[in-house]
């Protein structure tokens, strides 16, 4: 709305906030490697220049003790655990099963050599060759019973030893030493045939053993102290750097880096592809917190570019804090201001910047998003303050999940470290909760918005204004309870906001308490009406005070602006029918004699689609209880007319809603307003080119007004509870 009628303004100073933001953001990307000035030379580079000693120093060498630590690992011989007793009975039992089988093989009476033959090829556990099952085949069953039993004495005594992966050829080697000499050559080699295919590694290298011994060893390594006198070289130009000189140069702050034109122009360019993407989202999608357009870009932009310098300031260089870092507080302020859209489409620009050129850069990208989305989809309308704790655990939990996810797998990766990472995505989530909680109550007073839990607050019968307009004005009071049912589902329909409609709608004729006898739905059946004594003038002014009515009384009792809204925007500019016809009519049909703004409502027309919905609501809620349709057409059409007459009326043009939103509250309110209402009179019937609408005062004595006396084309109101 703003945007299209000051255009200038919007890009102006959305021009400006662009310029800025890009500013601030390109600084913040570089602000681990702005603050140094020196570019600094690598392990295996060449020395630029003679580097001494500025000063006396002493300290642990890093690298030095690294490497001695690396060389007392790496001294450690692997570990392998005890023969396994296991693994050995295992091969002796598969060795008995295969002697079984090769004696039912010899004697076989209906096979012949052949069978045989391709039977004992078909041995799983052991190859035998040709040669070796013919000679198996001819031997006696006493020469048979003695290789067996020496077969399984050889292999027990062979896998009782020793066997690693890596020696059991020598193993199998040493086989034919172990057979009984008291076998001829050929006996003994089928022993050592049968034996051979048996043995298997019954030794297997430990890795758990290894690691400690050499993480054992690693820690008896003596940290390496390191000293320099003040002048005292540390590298002459033209030698080679290594990691210990390099680590040397940095203690004594000899080196420093400094940006890189590609890191310039990486972070250039991510800088300006963040900045279209928000552009054309705003361009396109025009959010609707632009009710307020340079106070809400402002604040967004703040908030964004806060959460980013805080964000790039803090986590660099650490390794827990950038877990604990609250970046969700963004989202989680975002979405209860402005809508989770915004917040969603914001978060994933942030959460890439924030982690740009970090060393674990895709971790927390991806940890910060899921945190962020995760809380804003639980957060969902942040009704209730149970609602931002809610979403502080939906951060944490995806926190959590993020870090097993990613963490766990890693070889590195030890227990007391995840479980470190977890603690700090638990706390992550509570510091979001409760700064998000803060900010959107400070901000939202600064923006002029009204929280989801203000409005909640508001909805509690108790309200001191609710219930001054129950007790003085009951009849009001139900009223405005049906005009909210009303308003509320419409909303819904359109995807406007749907509490702030309903607050509203409770809260736009609070006016009324002030001289609630002058309004029917308060009047007692019976008893006179006080407009019969009033001329139009004296009775228009009582009807119309109750706006200015309610906004003071608005003011007095602190309600928020957008309920204000409400309050001044319902009627719009429409004209008090009634009393105006009855002015022409007294006037003798001279509309010229008649001062029209003294019966037209000061305005201003809505503003807004949810002061628009409640604007409609009240003229079709007033409409249906007077003239009582019939059947469902009949309601379908009076709502379409009101409707139409107030689009025809120009009362909606400040507003964005479109005629297929239009058509949505009329089928919206259709559906609501198929209950029956308590019946109120009509309005007269006005001249060919009025608005027939109803009178909302029962008149047993109405004013006629002739259509050849009185020729008017006004703007009408139809829910002004008017005699």
């Amino acid at each position: 709305m703003e945007e299209e009628q000051n255009p200038l303004r919007f890009q102006t100073l959305y021009g400006l906030l662009l310029i800025v933001g890009i500013a601030i953001t390109l600084f913040a990307l570089l602000i681990p490697t702005v603050s140094r000035a020196v570019s600094p030379p690598q392990p295996g580079d060449i020395a630029a220049q003679d580097y001494r000693s500025p000063e006396p120093i002493s300290y642990v060498s890093e690298v030095l003790t690294e490497q001695r630590r690396d060389a007392a690992a790496e001294a450690v011989q692997p570990i392998y655990s005890a023969p396994n007793t296991e693994i050995a009975r295992k091969q002796l039992d598969r060795l008995r099963s295969t002697l079984e089988y090769i004696t039912i093989v010899r004697s076989d009476k209906f096979a012949n050599q052949n069978q045989k033959i391709e039977d004992l090829a078909d041995l799983s556990d052991i190859q035998l060759n040709q040669d070796t099952a013919t000679a198996i085949l001819g031997l006696t069953e006493s020469r048979w019973e003695t290789i067996q039993q020496e077969t399984v004495a050889v292999l027990e005594r062979v896998m009782s030893g020793t066997i690693r992966p890596d020696s059991i050829e020598i193993a199998k080697s040493q086989v034919p030493n172990q057979v009984s000499l008291q076998l001829p050559q050929s006996q003994a080699e089928i022993v050592a045939e049968l034996v051979t295919g048996f043995i298997t590694p019954n030794s297997e290298f430990s890795e758990e053993l290894t690691e400690s011994a050499r993480e054992r060893a690693r820690q008896e390594v003596v940290p390496v102290n390191r000293s320099y006198a003040v002048g005292q070289t540390i590298a002459l130009r033209g030698t080679v750097l290594d990691e210990a000189d390099i680590e040397a140069l940095e203690q004594l702050r000899l080196i420093q880096p400094q940006p890189k034109w590609q890191n310039l122009l990486s972070a250039a360019l991510l800088v300006l592809l963040i900045a279209v993407i928000i552009t054309v989202y705003f361009r396109r999608q025009r959010p609707r917190f632009l009710h307020q357009f340079g106070r809400s870009v402002l604040i967004f932009t703040t908030l964004f570019l806060t959460t980013l310098l805080s964000a790039r300031l803090t986590i660099p260089s650490h390794a827990i804090i950038p877990y604990a870092f609250p970046v969700a507080a963004y989202s989680l302020t975002i979405a209860a201001l402005f809508g989770a859209e915004l917040a969603i489409v914001t978060t994933v620009p942030l959460a890439v910047l924030i982690a740009f050129g970090l060393p674990n850069a895709l971790d927390l990208t991806l940890y910060y998003i899921m945190g962020g989305l995760l809380g804003v989809l639980a957060l969902r309308r942040a009704r209730r303050v149970f609602s931002f704790f809610r979403a502080g655990a939906a951060v944490a939990l995806a926190g959590a999940v993020m870090i097993i996810a990613y963490r766990l797998p890693l070889p590195s990766s030890d227990l007391l470290g995840v479980t470190s990472l977890i603690g700090a995505s638990i706390l992550n989530g509570l510091a979001s909760a409760s700064i998000a909680l803060l900010l959107q109550f400070f901000l939202a007073q600064l923006l002029g918005m009204t929280t989801p839990i203000q409005l909640m607050d508001l909805t509690r019968p108790d309200q001191p204004l609710l219930q001054r307009l129950l007790n003085s004005a009951p009849g009001t009071y139900q009223h405005s309870l049906q005009v909210a049912n009303l308003a509320e589902q419409a909303a819904e329909r359109i995807d406007a906001d749907p509490l702030l409609t309903r607050v509203g709608a409770l809260y736009h004729d609070i006016g009324k308490s002030r001289n609630p006898i002058f309004f029917i739905e308060n009047q007692v059946d019976g008893y006179p009406n006080p407009h019969d004594t009033l001329d139009p003038v004296a009775s228009a002014s009582i009807i119309i005070r109750h706006v200015p009515d309610g906004l003071e009384l608005a003011r007095k009792h602190r309600l928020p602006g957008r309920i204000k809204d409400f309050i001044a925007e319902h009627h719009g500019e429409l004209v008090t029918q009634y009393q105006y016809l009855n002015a022409i009519k007294e006037a003798g049909g001279n509309e010229d004699a008649v001062d029209k703004s003294l019966f037209t409502y000061p305005g201003p027309r809505p503003q807004s689609r949810e002061t628009a919905i409640v604007m409609l609501a009240d003229g079709c809620e007033a409409r249906v209880r007077a003239e009582k349709p019939k059947d469902i057409d009949e309601l379908r059409e009076m709502i379409k007319e009101l409707i139409d007459s107030r689009v025809s009326l120009d009362q909606l043009d400040s507003t964005d809603l479109t005629m297929r939103e239009l058509e949505s509250i009329g089928e919206s309110f259709t559906a609501t307003l198929k209950g029956v209402y308590h019946p109120r009179v009509k309005y007269p019937q006005q001249v060919e080119g009025a608005v027939s609408e109803p009178v909302t005062t029962p008149i047993q004595r109405p004013v006629p007004v002739e259509e050849k006396d009185i020729q008017v084309d006004i703007p009408v109101d139809t829910s002004t509870n008017i005699p």
